[in-house]
């Protein structure tokens, strides 16, 4: 699509917030349960965590990508 092209500042802001998103949903998921409170927890922190440092693996992937760095295939001998 044309517009749609991820240069390095808008890949490192979002790999920034994926990575903060990853550290606040691990601290929220290895909290204790509070059985005394009424609500229980809703979210699914660790799955958060999860799927956050996925994206931020893939981020830092496209950010060194966009830097440069080459990831050509293997040669066939």
């Amino acid at each position: 699509m044309p517009g749609m092209d991820m240069n390095l500042p808008l890949t490192l802001t979002l790999l920034a917030a994926f990575a903060g998103l990853t550290v606040l949903s691990g601290w929220l998921g290895a909290r204790p349960p509070d059985l005394r409170k009424e609500n229980p927890r809703l979210i699914p922190w660790r799955f958060v965590m999860l799927l956050a440092a996925t994206v931020s693996i893939f981020l830092i992937i496209h950010a060194l990508t966009v830097l440069g760095l080459k990831t050509d295939p293997p040669a066939q001998y």
